[in-house]
């Protein structure tokens, strides 16, 4: 198995680093266009696998050469998010650098499965799918993943229990319009509606929907990339070892759900072949009208991306 991450910024470098620590693959390529820091990031992270006791190579390079036959390709290049700066304003900055960065991993690896974490991310995932020409089921972007991971931290952390025992959906798109769905988020099966009110349940769902602009206004000058990494990289994980684990993630919707011609986040069974199923859940008149809300602004950002 051989993986490769475009971006060796915070969410890349980390991503490529649980890769090697986690051992999903024989070989790990981490690519930037700055030159040195891929290799020296590389090169620090190999000197840990000694000590970590993980044999898998990792070498970092600023061409795509080194990145030829990859089985996963990670996307995670692009300009971060600043203070004050909504995940529209980084897309067509992003939409260039996505572009240029899937032509050049599909001239390296033609079957790569390409899974895309730049932001504004549901409209990164729709750019790498035009770009590669690839079928939909082998571009599959991260959101969901993550905004659930977000969700199941405030709930643990509102109800004092283990996150272990916290499970949460979180479908749409990967920003204000994005749907967290209380019915379907539960604490060892106890839906959190028959836990918290409806006034602490809508607190939760506000700061989920704003739970990567509360982290950009901590830094100040990056945003979130431990949860990020951790989230795709629970994507390649259920890849490479064929655990098909049904996860809330960006895809291109063809009919299901009653969308088309968007992308937006959904149950999705995640397995060697990438994107194996979507899972359409029941949802009531407002879920199936937010969703359609998040997915048709999704939609209306796609129109103005010119490739």
């Amino acid at each position: 198995m051989k993986i490769t991450v475009i971006g060796a910024g915070n969410v890349g470098a980390t991503t490529a680093q649980r890769i090697v620590d986690k051992q999903l693959a024989n070989e790990v390529v981490l690519v930037d266009v700055l030159e040195g820091i891929p290799q020296g990031k590389a090169l620090d992270i190999y000197e840990a696998t000694p000590v970590e006791k993980t044999d898998v190579r990792i070498v970092g390079t600023n061409t795509y050469e080194a990145t030829s036959g990859s089985d996963i390709v990670v996307i995670t290049a692009g300009i971060a998010r600043k203070p004050g700066m909504s995940r529209d304003d980084l897309m067509n900055t992003n939409s260039g650098i996505v572009k240029s960065c899937t032509e050049s991993t599909v001239a390296a690896s033609p079957k790569a499965i390409l899974l895309v974490v730049s932001n504004p991310l549901d409209v990164m995932t729709y750019v790498a799918l035009k770009a590669s020409r690839f079928d939909r089921r082998h571009v599959i972007g991260m959101a969901g993943v993550l905004d659930t991971s977000r969700f199941r931290s405030f709930i643990a952390m509102e109800l004092n229990v283990s996150v272990e025992d916290v499970n949460a959906f979180v479908l749409g798109g990967h920003g204000d319009s994005m749907v967290p769905l209380p019915r379907y988020s539960t604490v060892a099966g106890i839906p959190i509606t028959e836990l918290l009110s409806k006034e602490a349940v809508d607190r939760l769902v506000k700061r989920t929907r704003d739970g990567g602009i509360e982290i950009v206004n901590y830094l100040k000058s990056g945003s979130a990339y431990y949860a990020p990494s951790s989230s795709v990289v629970a994507m390649v994980e259920s890849i490479v070892k064929d655990k098909k684990r049904v996860l809330p993630c960006a895809v291109w919707l063809e009919g299901e759900y009653g969308l088309r011609d968007t992308v937006a986040g959904v149950p999705v069974k995640i397995g060697r072949g990438g994107m194996e199923e979507i899972i359409q859940i029941k949802l009531d008149a407002a879920e199936q009208a937010a969703l359609k809300k998040s997915a048709d602004d999704v939609k209306a950002l796609i129109a103005k991306i010119s490739l």
